[in-house]
């Protein structure tokens, strides 16, 4: 078990962390290229700018860690788990989601565009100014989401559920919400969008 320690600038790339458990660590700037990160366990570290290109993430479990501005290019998410955590400024890039889960959280600025989500619960996750493009979000769950100010040009929202949204800055004519669910809120904010005058 690590805890309370440092690392800065270290490589870490090809090797195997599995079944370990890291607390209150803080990595700056390293990297975790293809490295085994399987069934980890992650609570209140911080890695920033680290790199996890490649790397397995496959039923890990990390609750109130941070992962600021770091790289998880064609990483495996299968079945990992993410409590309050923040992933601000990360970038996704074919990204193996299948089956993972998110529980609240601070996704910000983060590079989401074109990666499949479909079906997940991401309930009162926080997407402010998250890249979206393109991203497949067909029957996922976004009750209580924040995506103000997201770009969610061409995403996929069939039969996805946003009440409760912050949709803050979204320009709504330009989503295909045919099936999605939505609320009031949203239903005055579409209405005026058009021009129309809601009394």
């Amino acid at each position: 078990m690590w805890k309370e320690q440092v690392f800065e600038g270290e490589n870490f790339n090809h090797e195997g962390f599995a079944n370990e458990e890291w607390q209150d660590c803080q990595f700056v700037a390293c990297s975790f290229r293809d490295a085994d990160l399987r069934e980890l366990v992650t609570r209140g570290c911080v890695f920033t700018e680290c790199d996890f290109s490649g790397a397995q993430f496959n039923a890990s479990e990390h609750a109130n860690s941070a992962f600021l501005n770091c790289k998880f290019d064609h990483a495996n998410f299968l079945v990992a788990t993410f409590r309050s955590c923040k992933m601000t400024g990360s970038s996704f890039v074919k990204t193996n989601f299948s089956g993972f889960s998110i529980e609240g959280g601070d996704w910000s600025f983060a590079n989401l565009r074109l990666q499949d989500l479909r079906g997940q619960t991401l309930k009162h996750v926080r997407f402010t100014e998250s890249d979206l493009y393109g991203a497949n979000l067909e029957k996922t769950d976004l009750r209580g989401a924040d995506l103000s100010r997201a770009v969610l040009t061409n995403a996929k929202l069939a039969k996805a559920d946003l009440r409760g949204a912050v949709l803050e800055a979204v320009d709504l004519r330009t989503l295909d919400l045919r099936g999605t669910r939505i609320d009031l809120e949203h239903a005055i904010q579409l209405a005026k969008s058009f021009g129309a005058k809601v009394e």
